[in-house]
C-alpha cells in the first residue's frame, strides 16, 4: 500500500510573491510590470488586513468588557456653586478595553494635536496593520477654577475616554445599573440642552461665552452625552464667530 501524500495549497499572497520572486530574478523582466504586480500584493494585503480588522472588531463586540462609572469628581464653579459626577476612569477604561483588545488582536493608542483646540484621535489597529481612527476636540476645559495647565490636562482626558468608548463602541455603565439598561450613555435632559442653547444665543461677549461653555461642557461631562457636547460646542463657535464679526463692524 503505498503511503498518502499530503497535498498542501498554496495561498494566494504565497503564490503571488512566488510569482514577484522569479519576476526579481528575471533580468528581462519589465520592471513596470513587477512594480505594477507589487503594487497589486500591496493592495490585496491591504484589503486582506481590513477584513481581519472586522472581524476582530466583531468577535470584541459579541463579549464586550463592562467598564463602570465609579470615578466621583466635585468642585466649584466659576459662580460658586457646586456640582459633581461620576464618570469612568480613564486609566481603568484604557486597561479593561485594552486587554479584551487585545484578546482579539487589536490595540489601541492616542494622537494628540494642540493648536487653538485640543484635538485627540483614538486609533484602533489590526496586528496585520489595519487601523481606524474617531476624532473629537474641544477647548482646554476651565471649569472648576484650573490653572490652564490642568484644563489642557483635563480636557485631553476627557477626549481620550470618549474617543475610545467610540472606537470600541463602548458605553461606560453606571456602578448600580445591575444590568437594568445601563448600556447606554445617558441624555442630557431636552429643557436643560434647549436652556444651555438660549444662554450660548443671549451672550454679549466673547468672555461671557467662554465662561459659559465651561460650566456646559461639564454639564454634558456629568450626563456623559457625547452627542449634546459636540451639538452645543457647534453652537458655542458659530456664537463666538457672530460676536467677533460684531465687534469688527462697530
Amino acid at each position: 500500500m503505498e503511503p498518502k501524500t499530503e497535498m498542501t495549497v498554496a495561498s494566494p499572497s504565497t503564490s503571488l510573491m512566488a510569482i514577484i520572486d522569479r519576476a526579481a530574478k528575471d533580468p528581462q523582466f519589465d520592471v513596470a510590470k513587477l512594480q505594477a504586480l507589487l503594487a497589486v500584493k500591496k493592495e490585496w494585503e491591504a484589503d486582506e488586513a481590513r477584513k481581519a480588522f472586522v472581524v476582530a472588531l466583531n468577535g470584541f463586540k459579541e463579549h464586550p468588557p463592562e467598564v463602570l462609572k465609579q470615578a466621583q469628581v466635585a468642585f466649584e464653579t466659576k459662580q460658586g456653586g457646586k456640582t459633581g459626577y461620576k464618570h469612568a476612569a480613564l486609566d481603568k477604561a484604557s486597561e479593561i478595553i485594552g486587554a479584551a483588545l487585545a484578546k482579539h488582536g487589536l490595540s489601541h493608542r492616542w494622537d494628540v494635536q494642540q493648536a487653538e483646540k485640543i484635538k485627540v484621535t483614538c486609533i484602533l489597529t489590526h496586528a496585520l496593520g489595519h487601523a481606524e481612527r474617531v476624532t473629537m476636540e474641544a477647548m482646554p476645559d476651565t471649569s472648576g477654577s484650573k490653572n490652564s495647565i490642568q484644563a489642557i490636562g483635563s480636557t485631553v482626558s476627557y477626549l481620550q475616554r470618549y474617543t475610545l468608548f467610540a472606537a470600541a463602541g463602548i458605553a461606560p455603565k453606571n456602578a448600580d445599573d445591575d444590568g437594568r439598561g445601563g448600556g447606554t450613555l445617558i441624555a442630557m435632559d431636552d429643557k436643560a440642552k434647549q436652556a444651555h442653547s438660549a444662554d450660548i444665543a443671549g451672550a454679549k461677549d466673547g468672555k461671557a461665552l467662554e465662561a459659559l461653555w465651561a460650566s456646559i461642557a461639564a454639564a454634558c461631562t456629568k450626563a456623559g452625552d457625547v452627542a449634546a457636547y459636540e451639538e452645543l460646542k457647534k453652537e458655542v463657535i458659530a456664537k463666538a464667530k457672530a460676536l467677533k464679526k460684531a465687534e469688527t463692524t462697530i
